[in-house]
Order: C-alpha cells, then structure tokens, then sequence
C-alpha cells in the first residue's frame, strides 16, 4: 500500500515540475523576441485631464496602440513629442502599448 502512494506521489511531483518547466520556456522566449523601452514613463497614470505625457530614455517618436479591456483597439496613432491626447477615451481601464524603435512596452492605463 505505502508503495503505491510512493508511486502516486512522484507521478505528481514529475508533472507538477513539467508544467513548471513549460510555464519558464515560455516567459523566456516571449522576453527575448524584444526588448523593452528603456526609461519609459507614462504620466499621470490614473488620468483625471484629457492628456498623458510618455517619455523615455531615447526619446524617439513612438507608435502608441490603446485597447480596451476586451482586447478591442481603442486608439492608434504616432506621437512625436511626449504628449498624447485622451479625450475620446472614455473613463475605464485600459492597455497602452508603446513601440520605439524596435523596442516595445505595455502598461495598464487608467483613466477615472
């Protein structure tokens, strides 16, 4: 009897660290398909005005993308300075991604 629960036992634990394993390679290979923007700043962030400033290190002109929670693409434009009207959006919660260069960042974006 006390060998079968040995046997149940180590087929958990060896699916147990499988699934650990697998759950690693991905996070690895998603991070190093690219980079992420270096010194990225996004402010305010919650928004309560109609406008967020987003700086970075490099300051290069950046390709914003704005979805909804839903994954819906809410807004797409090019921003060459830092700032960036909101206007349109409505208040909620947002995902912001940001591409400069080749390097490309997301964040939660919340404006009340």
């Amino acid at each position: 009897m006390a060998k079968k629960y040995f046997y149940i036992t180590l087929l958990f634990v060896s699916l147990f660290s499988l699934g650990a394993n697998a759950q690693e390679n991905k996070g690895n290979s998603t991070m190093s398909s690219s980079q992420a923007i270096e010194g990225l700043n996004i402010y305010p962030n919650p928004v309560n005005t109609d406008r967020i400033y987003i700086t970075s290190k490099n300051m290069l002109s950046k390709e914003i993308q704005i979805y909804d929670v839903l994954g819906k693409k809410i807004l797409q434009t090019v921003v060459n300075g830092k700032e960036l009207g909101i206007s349109s959006l409505t208040p909620g919660v947002y995902i912001i991604k940001i591409k400069e260069g080749e390097a490309t960042s997301t964040k939660k974006l919340i404006i009340k």
